[in-house]
C-alpha cells in the first residue's frame, strides 16, 4: 500500500484520542535507518516503527469488520482480539512491538488508529471507552 506519512516536527498532525479527551502529535523521523512516527503526549514521546499503518490497514481488511483498541500500557497484558494485542504480538509482520521505546512501548491502540482515521484509512469509533475500527 505504501501510505504516504511525510509530516515533520515543525508540522505534525494534531490528533485526538479516540475518546476525544486527550491531544496529542504525531510526525515522522527516521531512527536507525528505519521511519518511525514520533507520538507526542505532553511531556512524553512514543515512537513506533512506521510500517505499522500499512500492517494495521492489512490485518483490519482481513479482519473485515470491527475490531476493539484495547489500548493499554506496555506493563499491562493487552485484551486478546484487540489492536493492541496485534501490535505487540509475535504473530504480526514485524515478529513484536511497532512500540520502539522500551518501557513506552504499549498505546499502540490508542495513538495508531486517530492517524489512521486522518489518513482516511479506517473508520474510528469516539466513544467514552471501548472503542473499535475497522478498515474503510
Amino acid at each position: 500500500m505504501g501510505t504516504k506519512l511525510n509530516r515533520t516536527k515543525d508540522n505534525p498532525w494534531n490528533l485526538k484520542t479516540p475518546p476525544g479527551s486527550s491531544e496529542f502529535t504525531m510526525h515522522t523521523d527516521e531512527k536507525d535507518g528505519k521511519k518511525i512516527l514520533v507520538c507526542t503526549v505532553g511531556s512524553t514521546i512514543l515512537h513506533y516503527d512506521a510500517r505499522c499503518i500499512d500492517d494495521l490497514h492489512a490485518m483490519l481488511k482481513a479482519a473485515g469488520d470491527w475490531v476493539e483498541l484495547g489500548g493499554t500500557d506496555e506493563q499491562k497484558p493487552a485484551k486478546e482480539g484487540t489492536v493492541e494485542a496485534w501490535g505487540r504480538s509475535p504473530e504480526n509482520p514485524v515478529g513484536g512491538w511497532y512500540g520502539l521505546k522500551k518501557g513506552l512501548r504499549g498505546r499502540f491502540g490508542v495513538y495508531v488508529p486517530p492517524l489512521m482515521e486522518e489518513l482516511g484509512l479506517c473508520d474510528l469509533e469516539h466513544n467514552a471507552r471501548n472503542n473499535r475500527m475497522r478498515v474503510k
